[in-house]
């Protein structure tokens, strides 16, 4: 039986639990929402000593990983996982990156811990934007809070949650490295917003200049990547159920409560620019 035992029990690894809880697994988690308290440290030792798979979703805090800090010497046998981030990579101008690609993020705490579970023998996936139920482009083009910038140039990858989920899973029974879970294709931002906001029956969200947005966005869109996933697709024998945002937001959209779509702001007559 699979005992895996998460650390940072967030939505990513939510939705990782409960696929395992459907496979008849058992699951421990610290977080929130989870049955351990972090700072308790038996429990957590004792947890660790009984658990077949132990994943971590705690990015770095104060520059160091908390995970690691505090648990590192009990992490020495059997299955480890991390999720990381295809930040990693930095800005590659539009390029794909694999796997191979050097770790240029501009975050270096992210950098450095990526580098430490891969040192450790772990499992390391690597995210793009993650969407899903209840955080997705429907749930800001319905709430009013979506953007365009108007830069055509500008692509990131992205997965649905249950894809990342499923890759997470199957990654149980292969070897440690590097795995970016991320769909088959990138694309521009506005062009999400514009089919999301289309499927709500809404016009497009309006423009806005980056220096109205936060200074985390903007680091954000000055960032240009197209994400490959072909290792995965080799090594895990992982295919994403949602290959693009369309079919992911299509799906998400038929089974989007009645309560969102009415939430949703009234067409305007023209785009906002």
């Amino acid at each position: 039986m699979t005992r895996l035992l998460i650390f940072g029990l967030g939505y990513t690894a939510g939705r990782i639990a409960e696929r395992v809880r459907r496979a008849g697994g058992v699951v421990e988690s610290t977080g929130r929402s989870g049955t351990l308290a972090f700072d308790d440290e038996a429990a957590v030792r004792a947890a660790i000593a009984s658990a077949t798979h132990i994943l971590s979703s705690v990015p770095p805090a104060h520059g160091v990983d908390p995970v690691l800090a505090r648990y590192g010497d009990a992490l020495e046998d059997g299955w480890l996982g991390y999720l990381s981030s295809t930040g990693v990579y930095g800005d590659t101008g539009g390029a794909w990156v694999d796997e191979s690609a050097p770790i240029l993020g501009r975050r270096q705490p992210r950098n450095a811990a990526d580098a430490a579970w891969l040192a450790r023998g772990a499992r390391v996936f690597r995210l793009p934007g993650i969407y899903g139920p209840g955080r997705s482009p429907l749930d800001r083009a319905a709430s009013g809070s979506a953007h365009r910038i108007g830069q055509a140039d500008q692509v990131f990858s992205r997965a649905h949650v249950d894809d990342i989920a499923a890759g997470v899973f199957a990654g149980f029974e292969a070897p440690a490295g590097a795995y970016n879970l991320a769909d088959d294709e990138p694309a521009n931002q506005d062009r999400v917003a514009e089919f999301a906001a289309a499927l709500l029956g809404l016009p497009p969200p309006p423009i806005v200049g980056l220096d109205q947005l936060s200074p985390a966005a903007r680091a954000f869109y000055a960032e240009n990547r197209r994400v490959a996933n072909g290792k995965a697709k080799r090594v895990l024998g992982w295919r994403p159920r949602y290959p693009d945002y369309r079919f992911g937001l299509r799906a998400l959209s038929a089974m989007t409560s009645p309560a969102i779509v009415s939430a949703a702001p009234p067409a305007a007559s023209s785009d906002q620019r």
